[in-house]
């Protein structure tokens, strides 16, 4: 039997208005880097559902998921690995006030080559993500599934 490998399951979010893509400032390992709204999975929630309140909770805007772009695996220098999903749609103002995540420093609308050029990216799935979505990739919600819970015995 091999050992079982350590995961974190993550969603994010490519959200586009006229070419611009909306990207979240934060720090990762002492730096400023560019990344979606995104975020680890909470306890009984789905992944539209983490994507939306990651999204709420990051920009102060509510999110609509049209579409998933896909699913990545990313590999951490500890060896533990990250399973992100990552969905796209179109984001509005929220109708009452909110705070926005204290980690989050800034948001920017930026071109691809703008965040590209301009900024340290958190990993190489920001642009991964940015690229599907230029191609025009888009795999129905259901396709991502919803949370089941097993019967109760």
């Amino acid at each position: 039997m091999t050992d079982r490998l350590p995961c974190h399951i993550t969603v994010a979010a490519v959200i586009e208005r006229e070419g611009r893509f909306l990207f979240v400032e934060e720090t990762d390992a002492g730096r400023r880097v560019l990344n979606q709204p995104a975020g680890h999975l909470d306890a009984g929630e789905d992944l539209t559902e983490a994507v939306i309140r990651e999204v709420r909770e990051e920009t102060c805007l509510e999110f609509a998921p049209e579409a998933a772009l896909g699913c990545d695996l990313l590999e951490l220098a500890s060896g533990a690995v990250i399973l992100r999903v990552t969905f796209c749609g179109s984001a509005i103002p929220l109708q009452s006030p909110a705070q926005r995540d204290p980690a989050i420093h800034a948001l920017h609308w930026l071109t691809p080559e703008q965040a590209e050029g301009e900024w340290p990216l958190r990993s190489p799935l920001v642009m991964r993500s940015i690229r599907r979505h230029q191609d025009g990739l888009r795999l129905p919600l259901a396709a991502v599934g919803e949370l089941v819970r097993t019967p109760a015995a």
